[in-house]
């Protein structure tokens, strides 16, 4: 499947909805649920997903170089709420006219991007981010059979170098993937990420 410029907005658009539905199904014992981010509770990813929201967003209007907007929030007492405000600031960002075709500075990766091919690592990142709520929480992800596909053309071409992946890295080091897997699988697993330890509950 090819992802277009005209597409990944939108695709985004339904990736960044479904997080912010499936963070908003958790409780207030949730929050120190263990997640498939290693090391991370519920509260501390939600935060570095509150954080990479804002500096997507700041990014995409020319600040990404700027520190302070990657920052992960001091306040995370209510994370659902936090998370909704950044998610709507990133959505309104790309969604402005020529977003897709502007330079975005993403620091973590040490350099700039053409805004299209930004928003894609945007939004492969909260396809897995949402599946990763998903999964602490015990529920299914629900996103469209055209979200996966486009999410796993995606995760296919993300790199696979070891010293880019891992502890400190977006992503874990690539598992391989059994036959008959379906999209969703396969790209969390070229992604890092063992679905068969996190079922579904009830």
């Amino acid at each position: 499947m090819t992802v277009t410029e005209n597409d990944i907005v939108e695709l985004d658009r339904i990736a960044v909805h479904e997080a912010v539905r499936v963070v908003g199904l958790a409780q207030e014992p949730d929050w120190e649920r263990g997640t498939p981010c290693a090391g991370w509770t519920l509260r501390q990813l939600v935060a570095h997903m509150t954080a990479q929201h804002v500096g997507f967003a700041a990014a995409a209007r020319g600040a990404g170089h700027e520190a302070v907007y990657w920052r992960e929030p001091e306040d995370m007492r209510e994370p659902a709420g936090v998370h909704r405000v950044a998610a709507t600031a990133v959505l309104a960002a790309f969604a402005e006219p020529g977003a897709a075709e502007r330079e975005f500075r993403l620091p973590e990766l040490g350099r700039s991007f053409p805004g299209h091919l930004a928003i894609g690592f945007h939004f492969v990142d909260y396809v897995v981010h949402a599946w990763d709520v998903a999964a602490a929480l015990g529920v299914r992800l629900d996103l469209p059979e055209h979200v996966l596909d486009a999410a796993l053309a995606v995760a296919r071409r993300v790199p696979v170098d070891p010293a880019r992946r891992g502890p400190g890295f977006a992503f874990a080091p690539a598992l391989d993937v059994p036959p008959g897997s379906g999209p969703l699988e396969e790209a969390l697993r070229l992604l890092g990420r063992v679905p068969e330890k996190w079922p579904v509950r009830g």
